[in-house]
């Protein structure tokens, strides 16, 4: 499939080891990392073993992937054609107790993805990693960044500390809105709580599929505390989310509502109206049959053509060969999912294809 002038809505460029970091951390926090013995702390997202980690051609030897710009390059970029991909880097930050050690990391993070991937490759963009653990701190970093136009989101993990509807991360929000700036919650957790909603898993499988109990819970927390009406121009992106369990949730979450609207009356609509305006979804991993006729009943329940955005989720396993967009998609949704709504999403993209 040719993906020309595409915009890749989710891939990962993965830090290779801490010392990637330290050259970007100031000299406080570099003598910290040999103080506090952190020189092999990993922090990875996936087991760098498990089969959906990476694809097998696009891990070296150690199974490791997506470490340099170079292979991003041939093997997404100039394989599909993209114009654009927006780079999500998963290291991890959330997970840090001390709020001042996570902003420095952030701050690294964030540097070390312009010097090392935005400079070197002009079709890529980035979003920017926040300490979340700290509002405050969390603005002073989208602050820092703003004027920088290659970053063009700011990014949390689904699950935190604290439901993301809540007022605590509304100093972000406010932040985020002023720029343009969507903010994309991705599939991925801080470990405070549970991945589950009946406690702790045993096994990756569950941990990954539970998640998608997260994204229905941030969407439930995101309307019901009213963050739309408080911040109207705030786009919401959930990457990673699966897209197929959507239709039934907002149904219920609706259903609900309207018997139950007494104690949120500032939500002035539907959820589903409200998420329809709001609230985008990437396209990998579609979790829907591989029949076409099926699909197309998914993307009919969905209700919207401008929903969904086009997402490799490169390096991660999440098709097979050059299907980029599933079977059962029309030429015409093609199109929209591929440029046009990453485009009316993203402000900071207009005009750059």
């Amino acid at each position: 499939m040719n993906a020309a002038g595409a915009i890749d809505c989710d891939v990962h460029p993965n830090v290779p080891n801490i010392q990637a970091l330290v050259p970007y951390l100031d000299p406080y926090w570099q003598e910290m990392v040999d103080v506090r013995g952190m020189e092999t702390f990993e922090n990875r997202s996936f087991p760098l073993r498990a089969p959906i980690n990476a694809r097998p051609e696009w891990q070296d030897e150690k199974g490791r992937a997506a470490e340099s710009v170079d292979r991003m390059r041939t093997e997404l970029l100039d394989r599909w054609g993209a114009s654009i991909a927006i780079c999500n880097c998963l290291y991890g930050i959330q997970m840090i107790n001390d709020e001042n050690m996570a902003a420095a990391f952030a701050r690294a993070v964030n540097d070390w993805l312009a010097a090392e991937w935005l400079a070197k490759e002009p079709r890529l963009r980035g979003s920017i990693v926040v300490p979340v653990q700290n509002p405050e701190l969390a603005v002073d970093e989208i602050e820092r960044l703003a004027g920088d136009k290659r970053f063009v989101q700011v990014l949390v993990l689904v699950m935190g500390e604290l439901p993301l509807g809540k007022s605590f991360h509304w100093p972000i929000y406010r932040a985020a809105e002023r720029h343009g700036l969507p903010i994309c919650v991705h599939l991925g957790s801080a470990y405070r709580h549970p991945v589950t909603a009946s406690g702790w898993p045993t096994y990756h499988v569950e941990d990954y599929v539970a998640q998608g109990q997260a994204f229905q819970a941030q969407i439930a927390s995101l309307i019901s505390h009213g963050v739309f009406q408080k911040f109207p121009k705030l786009k919401v992106v959930l990457a990673e989310s699966g897209v197929t369990w959507l239709p039934t949730f907002l149904w219920r979450f609706t259903k609900g509502w309207r018997g139950l609207r007494i104690e949120v009356p500032w939500v002035d609509r539907s959820p589903i109206e409200i998420l329809r305006e709001s609230i985008r979804l990437t396209l990998q991993p579609f979790d829907a049959p591989a029949d076409p006729a099926q699909v197309a009943r998914v993307l009919d329940h969905l209700g919207s053509d401008d929903l969904l955005l086009y997402s490799s989720d490169y390096p991660h396993w999440q098709f097979e060969g050059d299907d980029l967009i599933p079977s059962g998609f029309p030429e015409s949704l093609q199109r929209k999912i591929m440029i046009d709504n990453p485009l009316a999403t993203y402000p900071r993209l207009g005009g750059s294809t």
